[in-house]
């Protein structure tokens, strides 16, 4: 097997189906449409124009601008207009997709987990009311401990702290100890 085909099995190993049917069906109740009957997941949003619907719909006016025609650059400049929308929109960096995953179809697994992300990031807007995609990230949980409870927590030894209440590894020999020959 090929380098190059071995890399192809390795990605499309990540992609999960139910991921994908779950993205796709948040996205259509955003958009309030459905994908076209007989088009792919991933074909239907090659040309990034339903990206940006998507983002223009969670945060107005993101993407002005969303390409119909003029060729794969066009098409292209849409999928990079998308991707700068979600950076504003609050989606970290390391989640965004490359233009490449989707425009040549090479990882459709992060284009997938990029929507999630998506779903996501929008917990964070009170203005948007849902439908929601994913788990709702964690709030801070910020504490605050007086002086008092801070001296008392010095005396405590906790069990990360490696306390196994007096016992050791005395004696336990797993495997064939490691025999030293000198001078040979």
């Amino acid at each position: 097997m090929s380098l190059e085909r071995a890399i192809r099995a390795k990605i499309a190993g990540k992609r999960n189906p139910e991921m994908d049917k779950e993205a796709q069906e948040w996205v259509e109740a955003i958009l309030g449409s459905k994908f076209p009957a007989g088009v792919s997941y991933e074909d239907h949003l090659r040309d990034g124009q339903v990206l940006c619907a998507l983002i223009n719909k969670l945060a107005p006016n993101s993407v002005p601008k969303i390409n119909s025609s003029g060729g794969q650059f066009k098409m292209m400049e849409n999928i990079n207009n998308f991707q700068k929308a979600l950076i504003n929109y609050g989606v970290p960096d390391l989640d965004v997709f490359q233009t490449v995953d989707l425009w040549e179809k090479k990882d459709i697994a992060q284009v997938t987990n990029t929507i999630f992300a998506i779903g996501r990031a929008a917990y964070k807007h009170p203005e948007f009311q849902g439908p929601f995609l994913g788990p709702k990230p964690a709030d801070e949980c910020k504490r605050d401990f007086s002086e008092e409870q801070m001296r008392a927590g010095h005396g405590i030894i906790g069990l990360q702290a490696g306390s196994n209440k007096g016992a050791t590894q005395a004696g336990q020999n797993i495997g064939a100890s490691r025999k030293i020959l000198l001078g040979k």
